[in-house]
């Protein structure tokens, strides 16, 4: 896939070609680097990023050498649990493909069955097609795509909004890439169901759950993130926190612990005001105590949401 600007004339080939210095200029670089560092573990989805710029990498290059070329399918769909970096993983992707030139813009669309699926007969092509509007030259992010499917309600339009979704990602593949995403287990009963997306898949990525120590890092980035700090106590809790809450319902990864340290930036503000009893400072203001997560229902039995 192509932008119009980045088309190269069939008659200016050149002999050879530096695949270093092409990688260098290309920019291609700074987005796996910031890959590395803006994500923590997901080494066998790094893994497979890095595949796909080298594949696009060696396309242009071919392309540059005047060997005839079929494009690259570029379409994704991204199984694993909730709070894994499926999104985060797609606006990098949007960015990796813009810099090469097989998308026009590099934005990313994020769509749910709601944005795409219709009330009533007649307006599910258009919400549909609006939103292939908005998404084209870019990439198009669909969670939880297996809901568009619904076969045990005979008058559901998610049927619809698949069709022209299929048109489109056939038709549309040097404007467009479309990844869809969800649960493992239920995109794989998706595909099975759906063999016209299956077929238009290139790539399938698995995205696997964070480690308990993992957790515990992306829990000191998020913090630094936030001006607020751990201690040795509260850093210890937030372990203990973790290794609970994973074997409770609903657990997802990092939204999760997002969620877990916004409870406890409640507790210590709380904490904080009851306590001062005259001027304080910003290290007061931003220290988490190992009491503003052990407050947690977690700790007493109970289910944090």
């Amino acid at each position: 896939m192509r932008s119009e600007d980045n088309e190269q004339d069939p008659q200016q080939t050149v002999s050879e070609i530096n695949l270093k210095e092409e990688f260098q200029l290309s920019g291609v670089g700074d987005i796996l680097s910031e890959l590395d560092n803006d994500l923590i573990g997901l080494e066998p989805v790094k893994t497979r990023i890095k595949e796909t710029a080298s594949l696009l990498l060696v396309d242009k290059a071919r392309e540059k050498l005047g060997l005839v070329n079929e494009p690259p399918a570029l379409h994704m769909s991204f199984s694993g649990n909730p709070g894994t970096g499926k999104t985060t993983v797609a606006l990098k992707i949007a960015n990796l493909l813009f810099r090469l030139g097989y998308v026009r813009k590099g934005h990313l669309v994020s769509v749910t069955r709601d944005d795409l699926v219709g009330q009533y007969i007649g307006h599910t092509a258009p919400k549909t097609k609006e939103v292939l509007k908005k998404a084209m030259g870019g990439v198009l992010f669909i969670d939880e795509a297996y809901y568009l499917y619904r076969p045990e309600n005979e008058r559901d339009y998610g049927q619809e909004a698949i069709e022209i979704l299929l048109q489109v990602m056939e038709n549309n593949r040097d404007d467009l890439v479309v990844v869809l995403a969800g649960y493992k287990d239920k995109m794989d009963k998706f595909f099975e169901s759906n063999p016209g997306f299956r077929s238009r898949i290139a790539h399938h990525i698995d995205f696997p759950d964070y480690s308990n120590d993992e957790l515990l890092k992306i829990a000191e980035v998020m913090v630094a993130g936030m001006n607020y700090k751990f201690n040795l106590e509260s850093k210890q809790a937030m372990a203990e926190y973790i290794a609970l809450r994973r074997k409770q319902p609903h657990f997802a990864n990092a939204r999760s612990i997002r969620n877990a340290l916004d409870r406890a930036r409640l507790r210590q503000a709380n904490r904080v005001f009851n306590d001062s009893k005259g001027p304080i400072g910003a290290s007061f203001l931003s220290q988490i105590e190992d009491v503003d997560i052990k407050q947690s229902r977690v700790f007493s039995g109970g289910i944090d949401t």
